[in-house]
């Protein structure tokens, strides 16, 4: 299922991630010189505002970052209960993403 069709899910997604504990030694930690607890503020807190309302010019260019940082780092994730935490903020931040990209008409 692409992103822009799991749209009416971000609310669901966020439910869920709310819910989620952090992983358990991802304080403080960081993969490929991405910090995991900034990374998930970040994107979070983005997301969190497009359900609010919306993002500006800057906060979809920080969260097109944040999901860049996500593609680097979910690769190097080897434990599923930490990849799926980190999957699933991934899928709310594409989506959201999908929002402020411009749809081929042609």
């Amino acid at each position: 299922m692409s992103e822009t069709r799991q749209d009416h899910r971000l609310p669901q997604l966020w439910e869920e991630h709310l819910r989620a504990p952090f992983p358990a030694g991802f304080r403080g930690a960081d993969l490929a010189g991405v910090d995991l607890v900034l990374l998930d503020a970040h994107a979070a807190g983005l997301v969190q505002r497009e359900l609010r309302g919306g993002l500006d010019e800057e906060g979809v260019a920080i969260l097109w970052t944040c999901i860049a940082d996500l593609d680097k780092v979910l690769p190097l994730i080897d434990d599923d209960g930490r990849a799926s935490y980190y999957a699933r903020l991934r899928t709310m931040a594409g989506v959201t993403a999908a929002r402020y990209t411009p749809r081929d008409t042609g």
